[in-house]
């Protein structure tokens, strides 16, 4: 089997000294052609929302969003926040990492995909994969079960190479 040439990894874990504005520069700018390529509109909130997601790469929860939000804007509710994070769901901008139930920023908008997630048990960090060789060994388990697959979201717990390197150097 030949080895694909398509770098599978969509978001690495990032480096200590890491430019997180630029992440959400980017993040804001993709999302901006993404609704306008489809005629959907990227509201203030949704902007917001997309920013505070950015804002790390580890996952941040809906209530955590939303007391960040009512810092700034008292009126800030529940469902304004569910209605925004649904929204960017749904165009592909974020993905939501069920086990932890909790949000991160998506490493490739423009492509739909699964994809598969490396979670740092120490620091909470996130990387993500989108392996079609892991996806397709999935798929093809699932249907040798009669399953037939309708979406993945592999999540993996263990640790990160910064969590590792200081538990090397505390050792």
């Amino acid at each position: 089997m030949m080895a694909s040439k398509i770098n599978p990894v969509l978001a690495p874990f990032p480096a200590q000294k890491h430019d997180h504005g630029a992440c959400i520069e980017d993040a804001i700018s993709i999302a901006e052609e993404i609704c306008t390529r489809d005629g959907t509109a990227l509201t203030e909130l949704r902007r917001r929302v997309l920013e505070l997601v950015w804002e790390g790469h580890r996952p941040v929860g809906a209530y955590d969003l939303l007391e960040k939000l009512q810092r700034e804007r008292r009126k800030a509710a529940p469902p304004t926040v569910y209605r925004a994070l649904d929204f960017l769901i749904e165009n592909g901008l974020i993905h939501k990492i069920e086990s932890l139930n909790a949000f991160v920023g998506c490493g490739a908008p423009a492509q739909r995909h699964g994809g598969q997630f490396l979670i740092c048990q120490i620091c909470g960090a996130v990387a993500e994969l989108n392996d079609a060789t892991v996806s397709r060994r999935i798929a093809a388990k699932a249907a040798d079960l009669g399953f037939e697959v309708e979406s993945q979201m592999v999540e993996v717990l263990g640790t990160c190479p910064d969590c590792a390197g200081q538990r090397k150097a505390d050792a």
